[in-house]
C-alpha cells in the first residue's frame, strides 16, 4: 500500500500543499492516504508525519515529493529512513536530488542499504565519542564526565577549614572560587566529606 505524506513551512496559508498532493495522487497514493503538516521542517513535534510513520505497516511504501519534505535535518532523515528500512517498510521520492531513491527498484535499494550504513556508523561514532569522553575524564578524576569544582589539595583545605568553628564560610567559599551550596556538596558544615569529595579523592567506602 502507498501511503503519503506531504508538508510546507508555514501554517498561515501563504503556502499550499496542492503540487505536493497532486504529486502523489498521480504517483497511485490515495487521498485518504496522505499525511500532511503544515509547519517549520525544524520542529521536533509533526503530528502529520507521526501519523503517518503510525500508520505504516510491513510492506508498505511511504512516499513524498521530495526528500527535504521528510526530514529535520540530515541525522533526523537518515534514522527515520533507517526505521523504515528495520520495518521493512518501502520509500520512494517523486523528485528532486533524492529521486532515485525507490525501493521498487535495484538502485532503490541500493540507496535504501546506504542510508541505513550512515545511520549505523553515526551511531558508532556517537559511542566512541561518548566512551572516550568518559575515559578521559576519569583520567582526570572525574566520574560520568562531570567537571568537579575543587582539586584535591582544595578538598583538603575545605575539609580541615570547616572542622575550625572559626572559620567564615563566606571567606572560605571566595578563597576556593565557589559558591555556599557548592561548598556544601563537598564539605558538611562540621567538616565531614560527602560524596563530591569521596570522589575528587577517590575514596570508595
Amino acid at each position: 500500500m502507498l501511503i503519503g505524506y506531504a508538508r510546507v513551512s508555514k501554517s498561515d496559508d501563504s503556502q499550499v500543499l496542492d503540487l505536493q498532493i497532486d504529486a502523489l495522487l498521480q504517483a497511485g497514493v490515495n487521498q485518504e492516504s496522505i499525511y500532511t503538516d503544515k509547519i517549520s521542517g525544524i520542529k521536533d513535534e509533526r503530528p502529520g508525519l507521526e501519523n503517518c510513520l503510525k500508520a505504516l505497516r510491513e510492506e508498505d511504501i511511504l512516499v513524498v515529493w521530495k526528500l527535504d519534505r521528510l526530514g529535520r535535518n540530515l541525522k533526523h532523515l537518515i534514522n527515520t529512513i533507517d526505521d523504515l528500512n528495520k520495518r521493512n517498510i518501502g520509500f520512494k521520492v517523486l523528485s528532486g536530488q533524492g529521486v532515485n531513491i525507490d525501493t521498487t527498484t535495484s538502485a532503490g535499494k541500493m540507496m535504501f542499504s546506504i542510508f541505513g550504513a550512515f545511520a549505523e556508523f553515526e551511531r558508532d561514532l556517537i559511542r566512541e565519542r561518548t566512551i572516550a569522553g568518559l575515559q578521559a575524564a576519569r583520567a582526570r578524576g572525574r566520574k560520568g564526565g562531570r567537571k568537579f569544582n575543587l582539586t584535591k589539595s582544595q578538598v583538603r583545605l575545605a575539609e580541615a577549614s570547616m572542622k575550625n568553628r572559626d572559620t567564615s564560610v563566606k571567606e572560605l567559599c571566595a578563597e576556593l572560587g565557589i559558591t555556599r551550596p557548592t561548598l556544601y556538596k563537598y564539605i558538611g558544615p562540621n567538616g565531614e566529606l560527602r560524596d563530591f569529595a569521596k570522589r575528587v579523592l577517590e575514596i570508595t567506602n
